[in-house]
């Protein structure tokens, strides 16, 4: 059974039933003990591409926004029997063509890591694959905010809904994460793991 920590702020480590060890936004928090197998990075923002943090070994896979949104087209990967599909990322603060978010599926499950972004009209699309975990931004200041969060999450209907990126400059803040309506959202807290 795969196992994601939420290291903070939007920083994730996700350790497949494989034992391959993916980071998606490196940054705050801990956990960056394991060398990566991959590396996700959703935009380029100083808070989201902290990569010197991560053990990298000359096999790890490191893929930027740059690499998964060329062209105008997404590119989508697949890795260790996981499947990584960018999908549009963006608000007045992050660039559509800077940013994406990444549905990843595996063991039967997909993670929906939204990054840096308000509503998006793929949210619709996404809302039709089956989300099993959904991480989606709550700070109210760089992306949405908890109540916007809380109608996307109505729209992609998730099994789970994980808010995180909750406050500038917090690892994890309580008071905003209870603002999240979502009747299946989780309360993850900074250094927690969970099993998938």
């Amino acid at each position: 059974m795969a196992k994601l920590l939420y290291q903070g702020h939007a920083s994730l480590r996700l350790i497949t039933e494989g034992n391959k060890v993916i980071y998606i936004d490196p940054y705050a928090g801990e956990g960056y003990d394991l060398p990566a197998d991959l590396v996700l990075i959703t935009h380029e923002h100083y808070d989201h591409n902290a990569i010197h943090l991560v053990p990298l070994t000359d096999r790890t896979i490191v893929i930027r926004s740059k690499d998964a949104y060329s062209g105008g087209v997404y590119h989508s990967f697949s890795y260790f029997g996981v499947d990584i599909e960018p999908v549009p990322a963006y608000n007045k603060n992050h660039d559509v063509s800077e940013c994406v978010g990444y549905v990843l599926s595996l063991e039967g499950k997909k993670i929906y890591v939204a990054g840096d972004t308000d509503y998006t009209p793929e949210m619709e699309r996404i809302g039709k694959l089956g989300i099993t975990y959904c991480f989606l931004p709550i700070d109210g200041v760089f992306n949405m905010g908890p109540e916007e969060a809380t109608r996307c999450a109505e729209i992609i209907h998730p099994e789970h809904l994980i808010p995180y990126h909750m406050h500038p400059g917090m690892l994890f803040d309580i008071k905003q994460d209870m603002k999240v309506s979502y009747p299946k959202s989780m309360l993850v807290r900074a250094g927690e793991e969970i099993a998938l």
